[in-house]
């Protein structure tokens, strides 16, 4: 079951990371207004989900993975408020509020979840 979780996760960070770069775009759409660099933090933040993605499928470095996931996700969370906040599009297709805001404990739930994947 954790190596399940751990390649279920993997897969998800990889996509999710590269995904900061072929729609740059709709992420940089998310970060909040007030803070500079959108372009920046939006391929900073890929290259890290990237970096775990891998981690996690080739099982190296786990340990640094659930130790970091947890402060990442809670960095990247503001963004994820913001867009329900805003009521941003995710890519072309707006989603209804309760979906916008029903996801943030997903992410909390992904935060907890962290401690189960090390091996």
């Amino acid at each position: 079951m954790k190596n399940l979780l751990r390649i279920v996760c993997g897969v998800g960070f990889l996509l999710a990371g590269i995904a900061h770069f072929t729609r740059s775009r709709g992420f940089e759409a998310i970060v909040p207004g007030f803070l500079p660099f959108k372009k920046a933090i939006v391929a900073i933040s890929g290259v890290i989900e990237i970096m775990y993605g891998f981690a996690l499928l080739l099982n190296r470095g786990t340990s640094f993975v659930t130790k970091t996931l947890p402060g990442f996700l809670a960095a990247v969370f503001l963004a994820n408020v913001y867009m329900a906040v805003k009521r941003i599009p995710l890519g072309n297709k707006q989603l209804p509020p309760w979906v916008l805001w029903g996801r943030l404990p997903l992410q909390w739930l992904l935060i907890k979840g962290a401690k189960k994947i090390d091996s």
